[in-house]
Order: C-alpha cells, then structure tokens, then sequence
C-alpha cells in the first residue's frame, strides 16, 4: 500500500480512547516520508525554573505549538507539548511558513520572555536516513480534542541534532510577530488533591520500545489507574477562577505590541473578573457557560502523553507513588527503561484557545516547580555517555 502522504494524514488516522492504547502498536502509523518534525526547547530551562520563571518556560513551549498550527491555518497536525519545548509535524505544503513561524516566535521568545528557545525543522528522510522512524497515533480523550502520539526514536532523535546545532531554524534578521492567538496563562497552580503532583518521563533502555517496555507503561497507566479519574490532576469540574492575574502580562506579550499592551492587559483583566463573576455567582451569559467551560477545560487537559516514551503528571498520595517508583526502578534495573521523576505540590496550566465559544480548546499540564524540565533533568544523569552529550 502506498504511504499517505498529504495534508490530512492526521485527520484521517483512526483514533483510540482509552490510554491504555498508546501501547498497541496497531494504533499507529508512519508519519508521511515527505512531512518535517518542527522541534524546539528552551536552553538552560532549568535555571530559568530554578529563578522562579517556570510560567514563562511553559509559556515558550507552548508558543510554538500556537506560532505553528495558526501559520498552518489551525490545520489538524499532530503535535506535543514538552513542557520547556514542543514539536509539531508539518507537511511539506506548509514548510515555509512553519519556519517563518519558528524564527519568529524563537525571536519572540527571546525578547518578550528572556529564554533562549531553540528551533529546528527537521526532514522525515534524515530522521529515516540514520534508521529512526515517526510512528504517530491519535489518542482521543473525548469528541472534541485529540492528541498526537509519538513512537520510533525520530521525534528523540530529532531533538538530538537540534541540540547539536543541526537543521537549525535562527532567529529572523529583522523583527517578525508570531501569530499567538489563543495562547493563554491565566489560571493559578492546581494544588494537589490526592497527595503530590509527580511528572514522569520514563524512555526505552537498549532493547527499545518492545515488550518489555510496553509492559511497564501499562503497568505504571493502571496504577495510576486506580486513582479517581486516572489520577488526573485537574478537577472535574475544572481550576476554580481566582482573582489572581499571575499570568496577564504575559498573555499581553503574546497578543499585542508594546504600544497596544496596556488595553490589551485591562481585557484580559476584565475576562478574568468576567469568567469569575459568571463562576462565582452561576450566571450564564449569552452563548458562554463558565461551569460547562470549566468541565470541558478538564475533559481536554493533556496530562499523559507517549512521546518516544511515557510522559505523566498525575495527582497520587504516598501509596500509590512508592508502587509507581518501585516498578520504574525494577524496570530499569532490568535495563528496561530510564526515567526521571519529580515532585511537587501542584500542577500548571497553560492554554491554546482560539476561541472559548467552541470546545476544542487545548490545555497542557506541567508540574509547577519544573515538571517535565526537572524530570528531564534527573533523565539525563542515567542516559549513556554518547546521548547525554547532546543534550
């Protein structure tokens, strides 16, 4: 059969959804020999965290997935949230303007929030070049949202020569605006309710992805399992809105000028009070219903992924985490897996919403101390000598 390969790969594949199903490799299919991995991080995200910045950090990682999808018209592409950087394939009908977007929110980035984000638009036919593959499967929590799913070492392999100053996308040589809209930072850390917020990565040791380590992230997906709602760290009815603007001036960045900044910071001002009078005293206004967007902002949240391996940040008491902890260390004593692992006591939220009238708007979870960043971190000492040094 020949291999798709145009704009609608995504939309065509067929989904799955229960979780449980990023294990079965039958879920998945290869990312279209002619499509490119947009890839990028945030250099030094760590100490970025360690000064109190871990808004903004989550805030790059998820403008990129905004600065791309809406250069790409909102098209259905599959993409991932990694906390302090993301990817998004990209067919090659949208190759320029994907790395128009890139330079434009790495330079926006760097100006707006102080980090150095690297970018990178990588080929299909490199990452295939050097025996790595794009294996993508799309997970559907509910009818509104899907997420994209990542196996065969490219996505991995990918990040790798970014990091090594490969298939680099710089910065523009004159000042360009990403298109940022929907990107949104306005709820305050979710405590929480079950003990701990733990990010996970846990990646395949030398024997790779097979059955071994399939067996293990499901193993790990049914222990959390066992925790209301699978463990997921936004309550079902959703954040309760607080009067709190943390996030504002942050949002304004990524939405206006500097000349057009303060108005912009007074509507969201006045959408936050908004949101928190139609909540607080259960009033429906026009076509919006904050309790039902609240609902639908938990139902959509992106708190587990499979990116070249299993990544978690799930709300688990004591019990619970030692029997997560202790399977991962079985596993990689075994040389099953690596893993980092963190903890902290609430989780973070940053949004894609283009629109709060319909029910596609996405949410991505990190933990609020660092999350995904830490955990990547304490990965890092366990990986072998010829991978670390590319990190």
């Amino acid at each position: 059969m020949a291999e798709p390969s145009n704009d609608d790969f995504f939309h065509k594949l067929s989904g799955f959804t229960r979780f449980e199903g990023v294990t079965d490799s039958a879920n998945y299919q290869p990312l279209p020999g002619d499509w490119l991995i947009a890839v990028a991080d945030i250099v030094s995200s760590t100490k970025a965290i360690a000064a109190g910045h871990y808004k903004s950090v989550n805030m790059a990682g998820a403008s990129v997935i905004s600065a791309v999808l809406n250069a790409l018209d909102r098209g259905d592409y599959p993409f991932a949230f990694g906390g302090d950087g993301a990817l998004v394939a990209v067919p090659p009908s949208g190759e320029a303007r994907a790395r128009q977007a890139l330079s434009a929110v790495r330079g926006w980035v760097m100006e707006e929030l102080q980090l150095d984000l690297r970018t990178a638009l990588v080929p299909m036919t490199a990452i295939r070049d050097e025996g790595f593959d794009v294996q993508v499967a799309r997970f559907n929590p509910n009818d509104h949202v899907s997420y994209a799913m990542f196996s065969g070492g490219g996505t991995s392999w990918a990040e790798r020569q970014m990091k090594e100053g490969r298939f680099i996308v710089e910065t523009p040589p004159e000042k360009a605006e990403p298109d940022l809209t929907g990107l949104s930072c306005r709820w305050n850390p979710i405590k929480a309710q079950n003990g701990e917020i733990i990010s996970i990565i846990a990646i395949p040791g030398e024997d790779g992805n097979g059955p071994q380590f399939q067996q293990l992230v499901a193993d790990i997906i049914a222990i959390s399992a066992e925790q209301s709602r699978d463990s997921h760290p936004v309550p079902v009815e959703g954040p309760t809105p607080a009067l709190r603007f943390d996030g504002v001036d942050i949002e304004a960045r990524a939405l206006a000028a500097p000349a057009n900044r303060w108005w912009r910071k007074l509507l969201i001002d006045a959408q936050v009070i908004l949101l928190w009078s139609l909540d607080k005293f259960r009033v429906r206004a026009a076509f919006f219903d904050a309790k039902a967007y609240r609902r639908d902002l938990a139902a959509n949240s992106d708190f587990r992924k499979f990116d070249d391996g299993l990544k978690m940040t799930i709300d688990v008491d004591a019990e619970h985490l030692e029997r997560i902890e202790a399977r991962l260390r079985r596993a990689e004593a075994e040389g099953v897996c690596r893993f980092g692992l963190h903890r902290q006591d609430s989780a973070l939220m940053t949004c894609f919403v283009p629109t709060p009238l319909m029910r596609d708007h996405m949410h991505f979870i990190d933990g609020a101390s660092g999350g995904y960043a830490m955990a990547a971190m304490a990965l890092r000492g366990k990986r072998p000598p010829a991978l670390a040094a590319g990190e």
